[in-house]
Order: structure tokens, then C-alpha cells, then sequence
């Protein structure tokens, strides 16, 4: 059948160091070490002209060049204009060695609280900001009049996506989430129009959760991808694509900063469905959490 065009979140709203984050994976090996420098140092990478850009990512001006019409500049003299705004405006760490939030060798609790608080409050920040308010109502549409909403992802995505299945079916959605590739893909094939298949994946490179999206778009329904890169493989199976702001380090690859970028996007659709009939979802909160009260450790109830 016939699909609309793919209406995607990639449209650089949070800052500029955000957009070439995203894209960085979609870049040819000497435009990624070009990338690398002006999202490390903002400010630096406005300074230099582009000779001396060049000579620090150990490429040419031509590279440099290449870089700017990949990331949307029309040349170099933008691409500093831009950069030296997007410094002026960035908000530096209250801690002097919170830096790119890598966890240094090393280092003590101390600057380990303040890099993972700093760099997490960003990661949610940061997607707040470059999240496009007309793709997620969109979503938010498909999501509210579907018959069903199926949930993929793997890994710690998977924890977001079972996170957003549970959340669906309190307000009374009909929604369901498959850890499990070959059920996942069972499921995906009784999908058909009317329904909402939503791919979780922080790199949008993870095989299993854009197998099963192909399969829930070849059979009619609705597909959302929610990802950190908005040129990975994944989009290209989506319908709709809302992108995190994440930055994984050394110790945070792809499980930590994405995590609760994600959870962030999943909370806004959430509470979007819900907010669609506030009434039906007020109900069916209440009779969930009555159903589980006799659980709970009360006033009437206390341990021994």
C-alpha cells in the first residue's frame, strides 16, 4: 500500500552541536574527526580558520568543506557564525572537570556524581528542546486512534519500550511489547491498518527492531521510529521519526544518557494519549491502582 511521505524530527531546533552529534555516524571517517572537534570545543572551532580546522582533524579544506554541506551549511564562514553562537549560548558544568562527560581514570565519586548529573539533565534538555511538536502529534494521533500499538526494542531500549507498553495499557490502550525477536515478528505480522508498530533504538542500527518494523509497515500499520541518529537505518522503515540528544561515553554506550533521553520522548507521547481523553485515562489509572493496592504496605498493613 501506499505510505506518506516520512515526517521526521531532524529539524536542528535544539542547537547545532545536537544536529551533528545526530548525524555523525552518516559521515565519511575524515568528516567525522572534523565533527568530533567542533562538538568537543565549540568556541575553539569557531576561532580557527579553516586551514587550521583542517590541520587539526588531520584532513584538507576540501573535507572541511564537505563537512559544512553535510551537516546543512552552505560553507565555512556559516558554519563559524553558527558555532559561535551555539558557545555563547551553552550553559558550562558547575564542575570545572566535568568535560564531554567522560569519566576520566581516576576520578572520585565526586566528579563521577557531577559528570553523570551534569551530562544526563543535558541529554534530557537538549531532546526537549530539538523534539518537533508537529511530528509528535502526529504520533500521538496515530497512537490515540489505533487499535493496537506494538512496542519494539532490544537491549536497554527494550527497557524503554516495555516502560511505554505498560504505560499504554493503564490508560486502558491496547498495547503489547515482545523481548523476544521471533514473537516480536509474529506479532508484527498480524498488524494491519489502523494499528501502530513504535522502533526503539538508540544507535538505529540494531537489525532485530528494524526487521520487525519492516514487517509491521509491510502489513499496513503505522510505523515510529525513536532514535538518536536521524540518517541510521531504522528511519528508513519509519513513517515517523522522533530523534533523543544523547551522548554516550565511555562508560555510558548506549544504556545510560539514552535511556532517560528516551524515556523523556516516550513520556511527552504518553502523556499526549493520554491528555486526548482525560476522562477514559483518569478511570483507568485509578482502576489500575486500586487493583494493586491491597499490595502496597499501608498504615493497616505494616511489616513485623
Amino acid at each position: 500500500m501506499a505510505k506518506s511521505p516520512k515526517i521526521s524530527a531532524s529539524h536542528e531546533p535544539g542547537g547545532l552541536i545536537v544536529h551533528i552529534s545526530g548525524l555523525l555516524p552518516s559521515l565519511s571517517p575524515a568528516e567525522q574527526r572534523v565533527a568530533r572537534l567542533v562538538v568537543s570545543d565549540p568556541a575553539d572551532a569557531a576561532r580557527r580558520t579553516i586551514t587550521d580546522l583542517a590541520t587539526a582533524a588531520e584532513t584538507s579544506e576540501a573535507t572541511v568543506i564537505r563537512f559544512c554541506r553535510s551537516v546543512g551549511m552552505d560553507g565555512y564562514p556559516q558554519l563559524r557564525i553558527r558555532l559561535a553562537a551555539e558557545a555563547a549560548r551553552r550553559v558550562e558544568p558547575p564542575d570545572a572537570r566535568v568535560v564531554g562527560g567522560d569519566i576520566p581514570p581516576g576520578a572520585d565519586l565526586a566528579q563521577i556524581i557531577a559528570t553523570i548529573a551534569f551530562n544526563d539533565a543535558r541529554a534530557v534538555e537538549e531532546t526537549a528542546e530539538q523534539l518537533d511538536p508537529a511530528v509528535c502529534e502526529r504520533v500521538v494521533d496515530a497512537i490515540a486512534a489505533a487499535g493496537r500499538i506494538d512496542v519494539y526494542g532490544a537491549g536497554a531500549s527494550g527497557f524503554v519500550a516495555s516502560d511505554f507498553q505498560q504505560k499504554l495499557h493503564r490508560i486502558g490502550r491496547t498495547a503489547f511489547y515482545f523481548p523476544d525477536v521471533h514473537t516480536a515478528l509474529t506479532s508484527a505480522a498480524l498488524l494491519g491498518k489502523g494499528d501502530v508498530a513504535v522502533g526503539i533504538s538508540h544507535t538505529g542500527t540494531t537489525s532485530d527492531v528494524i526487521e520487525v518494523l519492516e514487517q509491521a509497515r509491510a502489513r499496513g500499520a503505522s510505523t515510529v521510529a525513536l532514535t538518536n541518529f536521524p540518517r541510521s537505518p531504522i528511519t528508513e522503515v519509519a513513517d515517523f521519526v522522533l530523534t533523543t540528544a544523547a551522548r554516550e561515553t565511555t562508560y555510558r554506550s548506549g544504556a545510560t544518557a539514552s535511556r532517560l533521553a528516551q524515556l523523556t520522548v516516550v513520556d511527552v507521547l504518553f502523556v499526549g494519549v493520554a491528555a486526548r481523553n482525560r476522562a477514559r485515562a483518569r478511570k483507568a489509572l485509578e482502576a489500575t491502582a486500586d487493583a494493586v493496592q491491597s499490595h502496597r504496605v499501608g498504615a493497616g498493613r505494616r511489616r513485623a
